[in-house]
This record gives structure tokens, C-alpha cells and sequence, in this order.
């Protein structure tokens, strides 16, 4: 009964990582078919980063400013 284990289960992973490998293929392929789509996700990634950036710099700001009102000392030592 051991000695069928490693082939049930390598013969599993090879079919679960060619099956990856092909959908992965096949999705690359076909994004490559949308060029008029690869413009508004562009715009909407960088809509999304720009978000991002500035919940950021708001968090660091709100957090200076509330170390600054209760006076906290967090100086490296």
C-alpha cells in the first residue's frame, strides 16, 4: 500500500500543476487580445495606487499629529 503513494500523489500534482500551467497560458493569451481594455486598467490601477498613496500620507499625518498631542516620546534609543 506505501509504495502507491508516491505515484497517486505525484501523478496528482502533475495534473493539478498542467492544468495551472494551461489555464495560465491561456489566460495570458487572451489578455493579449484586449489592447482596448489594457488602457482603462491602466488608468484604474493607477487610480488605485494614487488612493492608496494618499491614505498613506493621511495615516502618517493623523499619526504625528496625535504623537504630537499626547506628547509621546518614541525616539529611538
Amino acid at each position: 500500500m506505501m509504495d502507491w503513494i508516491p505515484i497517486v500523489f505525484g501523478t496528482f500534482k502533475a495534473l493539478v500543476l498542467g492544468t495551472g500551467m494551461f489555464f495560465a497560458i491561456k489566460w495570458h493569451y487572451d489578455q493579449g487580445k484586449k489592447e482596448k481594455e489594457m488602457r482603462a486598467v491602466l488608468r484604474a490601477g493607477t487610480k488605485v495606487a494614487a488612493v492608496f498613496a494618499l491614505s498613506l500620507l493621511g495615516l502618517g499625518l493623523v499619526t504625528f499629529v496625535l504623537v504630537r498631542m499626547f506628547h509621546l516620546n518614541l525616539t529611538y534609543p
